[in-house]
């Protein structure tokens, strides 16, 4: 029988901590298959992003991308995930996919900052407020229950009203906000950097999610050239998004500057409490066959 699992009754039953252990846990295994396929029909797009793990599964992550549904009323991104056996190839299940994106991308994020950000850090600033950084403000605060939370955004009448609704710190001044936090985690869709490597004080862990395209970027040559650099994957960073591609292009830094992905985890770790790590989340097919497993499992165990 093929199971479908929907947004809340999914979520209900999973829990961030776990999640990253799946996450770390699914990277010992062979390295994934991966391939994206693209369709277009003017400005509307069909994405679907597949992975194939040898003993986790098969995945295929259908998307839809209307950029004329706002306006209708409708929301502008829709899609699935077909879980398919391992053992056998069939269909499992069909999982939400907002759901899989949602502790997908914030997941990635926490692998890191367990891995990266130093135990005892208080202070986590938040940069954009959109639904990304909701889905951090869970995340984090179950790995760093001790620790308050401040808000920036480029717009300040929709983070105030986050952080309103939050209990967020809200921040107008970003250059303030960076330098008094000890983790900064920002989901923006900039294209030029906004984020400064002056700012960021010895110690901090700066992770960065929005960037997806060669033309975006947040964080400017010097927050690189300052850090201990980390991504999730080689594959899906380097020669595809911004925030990599373009610094490495004109010799801001060397790729050895680039020090490992999920694939040498074991590597993930600082020298000292001094150490400014920077993680690029850059996302992947691969992991959003490790999430879906990952409900499917907890959505059979309960």
């Amino acid at each position: 029988m093929i199971t479908y699992i929907p947004f809340a009754e999914g979520e209900a039953k999973l829990d961030w901590l776990a999640l990253t252990d799946a996450i770390e846990a699914g990277h010992a295994l062979p390295k994934a298959d991966i391939t994206d396929t693209f369709l277009y029909r003017g400005q509307d797009t069909l994405l679907n992003r597949s992975a194939w793990i040898d003993g986790l599964g098969l995945a295929v992550k259908a998307a839809t991308i209307f950029p004329g549904n706002p306006a209708k009323g409708d929301p502008m991104v829709n899609g699935a995930v077909n879980l398919f056996s391992d053992s056998h190839g069939g269909l499992e299940a069909i999982v939400d996919f907002h759901l899989v994106t949602k502790w997908k991308t914030a997941g990635d994020s926490l692998l890191a900052a367990r891995k990266l950000a130093r135990p005892d850090s208080k202070r986590i600033l938040i940069v954009g407020a959109g639904t990304v950084g909701r889905s951090l403000h869970a995340a984090y605060s179950a790995a760093f229950p001790q620790a308050t939370f401040a808000l920036w955004n480029r717009s300040e009448a929709s983070g105030q009203a986050m952080a309103d609704d939050l209990g967020l710190d809200w921040m107008s001044d970003l250059e303030t906000a960076i330098g008094e936090a000890d983790i900064v985690t920002s989901a923006t869709m900039a294209s030029t950097p906004f984020i400064r490597g002056d700012w960021l004080q010895p110690g901090t862990h700066l992770d960065l999610i929005g960037a997806y395209r060669p033309d975006m970027r947040e964080a400017d040559d010097t927050a690189l050239q300052r850090s201990r650099v980390f991504v999730d994957s080689f594959d899906t960073t380097l020669e595809h998004i911004g925030e990599l591609k373009d610094p490495l292009a004109s010799g801001a830094i060397t790729r050895d500057h680039v020090l490992a992905d999920y694939y040498d985890i074991t590597a993930f770790k600082r020298h000292s409490d001094d150490d400014i790590t920077l993680f690029k989340n850059g996302g992947g097919a691969h992991l959003d066959l490790m999430v879906s497993r990952y409900i499917f499992d907890r959505w059979n165990a309960a």
